[in-house]
């Protein structure tokens, strides 16, 4: 008999606004919708393709780590990792939106003990992200964007 996930902090999400409706809402206001999303802060991650190499842009929740924000590679607990976390992989000088301002910043997908922490960091944020890891057998991957200094 396997043993039931833990329910009691997962937050069912509104899904009014996802996907490209998100993107295209978040991007015409400089955030005003879209950077607030069931009550937690989502910024635009921009990707370039690994096989196409078009510019892929999604909304993401985020937490912040000093200077660097942290986005966490889920996919709801599917087995495999989203296409956006393979193309930051194999090309990791991205662009972030935060509200209005455009940051360009590199990826990095944190490991061991640090990784460990910082994922008390993102379920302090979204605590759904502990029921996506028992979902899956694959270890869920927080990347950390680090900020380009100028």
């Amino acid at each position: 008999m396997s043993k039931s996930p833990d329910t009691s902090n997962y937050v069912k999400a509104d899904l009014s606004l996802l996907g490209a409706e998100h993107v295209a809402k978040y991007r015409e206001t400089g955030g005003a919708v879209g950077h607030i999303w069931n009550g937690v802060p989502a910024l635009l991650l921009t990707t370039t393709g690994r096989k196409t190499g078009e510019a892929r842009t999604q909304a993401m929740i985020y937490a912040r780590d000093g200077d660097n924000y942290l986005v966490v590679a889920s996919k709801g607990g599917a087995p495999q990792h989203p296409a956006w976390y393979l193309n930051l992989v194999a090309q990791p000088q991205v662009e972030i939106q935060v509200k209005d301002e455009i940051i360009k910043v590199v990826a990095s997908t944190a490991e061991g003990a640090e990784r460990e922490r910082l994922w008390q960091v993102v379920t302090g944020v979204w605590p759904n992200y502990d029921q996506y890891q028992q979902r899956t057998q694959r270890v869920i991957p927080v990347v950390v964007l680090t900020p380009v200094v100028k």
